[in-house]
Order: C-alpha cells, then structure tokens, then sequence
C-alpha cells in the first residue's frame, strides 16, 4: 500500500485536473498561463523573497535554540533548494526532508535536524489554521461549515487514532523526545512570539502573492472579499494530492469563486496563475543544487566561531544563545 499511495495521489491530483478541464474547458488554464507578465514575474520573485528569508529567519530561530548551527545565509539558500525540490519532486515535501537530514548531519544530530524543520514548519501552519479557522467562522465566505456531526466524528476519529499510537512504546519514546525538543526549541515564552511574528510575515507575503495572481488573472473583486478565500485555498493546499502543487487548490478555487459570484473559470485560472507565480518565486533554488557540501569536519563540528556561541547542552542559560530577533 505504500507503493501504491504515491501513484494513487498522482492519479487522484491528474483526475482533479481532468475533471475541472472537462467542466470548465481548457480555455481557463491556457488564460492562466498566458497572463503571467514581466510584472507579476518581478512581484513573485519579490515577494518570494520575503517569505524566504522570513521562513529562514523562523527555522534559524528554532535551529539555534536547540543547539545546532545555521547562519541565516545558508538557511536561505537551503530554504530555497527546499522550495524548488518540493515544486518539482512528487509529494511536495521531499524538499524538506533533504533541508532537516542535510542540516543534521552538517550538525552532526539528524534527529535533532529533523525535529528543527518540524518544528519550524508546524508553527507556519499552526498560524495559517488559526487564521483559516477565524475566517471560516466570520461568515465571510460562500462556505458551508460542516455539521456539529461531522466536527464531533473527525475529533473521535483522531483521538482514537492517537490512542492506538500511543500503545506503541517506541511511539512513547519518540514523542516523549519530540516534546523535550519543542519545549526547548519552540514552546517558550523566549522563542515562540518570534517564531509567531515570523510566521505571520511568512503568511501575508502568501496572501499577498496569491492577491497578485488573483488581479494578474483578471479578477476586480475588493481584497476585503478575496483575502478570506486565500486563506482557505491556502489551507486546502496542505492536502497532499497534487501535481506540482496543481490540484485540490484550482478546484477549490473555482467552487469558491463561483460562490461568491465571482465565476468559477475565474477562480480556475487564479489558481494556475499562482502555482505558475509560487514556481517562479522558487527558481532562484536552481543556483543552490549545485552548491558544494562543507567539507566533513565542518560539518560535524561547526566552526570554531558557531562552537563557542551555540551551547553544549539545552539547560544552559538563554544568553549563550544568539538572538535573530529583537
């Protein structure tokens, strides 16, 4: 079943596609691809910019506390060879998994490596949700919330889904570990409004490409009424049943549109615009694949320079750590 769930995905994502050029016509993706311009070009690699660095910032912040060094040069370049990797590779995160095991061997701890890009791309999540959730519940979208039912079911199903889970010892153990290192790297009151902050940002210059895409793609609606249903869509983008990010989000997007009396071939060809965007912003990853590995020693052991300010164990004091923030 685990070689069949990469395939099943695929297929899942393309019969997406297929159905929405069947209903739609192909006319809404080839009006999608045909309004990318030099400006919304310039503006994605802009705004990719921003959230690079700030998503880079956030992993630094997360990284650092729990002993590992990463200078925020390298945490850029590494952020964007994730983002080109997760574009065009299958699954969408295999990205991240080179970032967090190439950086724990570089620091010579995967796991803690691991657990650090975990960290940092839970928090950017969390933040999204929370904001996805607020706007589900102002009614001020064409969706329908599900049924006290249907909340109630899913919250059984997922608590009896981690009570199963947590029979397993070695799941014990492991989150037992997992918890020591979010205390340490995350949940805190010295680390966790950066992150949040960081977070933030992260997630306006999304809305804010995603605004981009939509007035590229031809749409006049007010930011007031687009902005809610970004957030969702961005939220829908989570599931992973895609094609190079294609997917779920194009057909959200024109149920949504269509709603809100927008015009669902409208909301189809927002949603090309932007994966063609978000795949541009991604680009400059192509000048990090080819980046020579530090040499072993350096790997393993920093410099001497990352030696003397990261701290040899989690329970020294806060000040032996250096700050990114504030």
């Amino acid at each position: 079943m685990k070689r069949l769930w990469p395939w099943l995905r695929l297929l899942g994502a393309v019969g997406i596609l297929v159905a929405l050029g069947w209903r739609l016509g192909a006319g809404a993706f080839l009006d999608g691809l045909r309004a990318v311009n030099a400006w919304s070009v310039a503006a994605a690699l802009g705004i990719g910019l921003l959230t690079t660095v700030t998503s880079a910032w956030r992993w630094c912040v997360i990284a650092r506390r729990l002993g590992l060094p990463l200078t925020l040069g390298t945490a850029v370049s590494d952020y964007y060879r994730g983002l080109l990797l997760n574009a065009v590779l299958p699954a969408g995160v295999l990205g991240d998994v080179h970032r967090a095991v190439s950086h724990g061997r570089q620091s010579g701890d995967v796991g803690r490596g691991v657990r650090a890009v975990v960290f940092e791309r839970f928090a950017g999540q969390v933040v999204l949700i929370a904001l996805g959730v607020a706007v589900l519940f102002s009614e001020s979208v064409p969706v329908e919330l599900p049924s006290r039912e249907v909340l109630v079911g899913t919250l059984v199903v997922l608590a009896v889904a981690a009570a199963v889970a947590g029979r397993s010892a070695k799941v014990r153990r492991a989150l037992r570990t997992t918890w020591v290192d979010a205390r340490t790297g995350l949940v805190n009151r010295h680390v966790l409004p950066k992150v949040a902050l960081l977070s933030a940002a992260t997630l306006a210059g999304h809305v804010a490409l995603f605004v981009v895409a939509a007035r590229v793609a031809g749409t006049e609606a007010s930011i007031g009424r687009l902005v809610p249903l970004i957030v969702l869509a961005l939220l829908v983008m989570a599931v992973p049943v895609n094609v190079g990010g294609f997917g779920p989000r194009e057909a959200f997007l024109a149920v949504a549109f269509g709603a809100a009396g927008l015009g669902a071939a409208q909301g189809l060809t927002t949603g090309v615009v932007y994966g063609v965007l978000a795949m541009i912003s991604s680009l400059p990853g192509v000048l990090t694949l080819f980046a020579r590995a530090p040499e072993q020693g350096s790997a393993e052991h920093g410099s001497a320079e990352q030696r003397e300010v990261l701290p040899e164990r989690l329970d020294q004091p806060r000040e032996h750590v250096p700050a990114l923030v504030g």
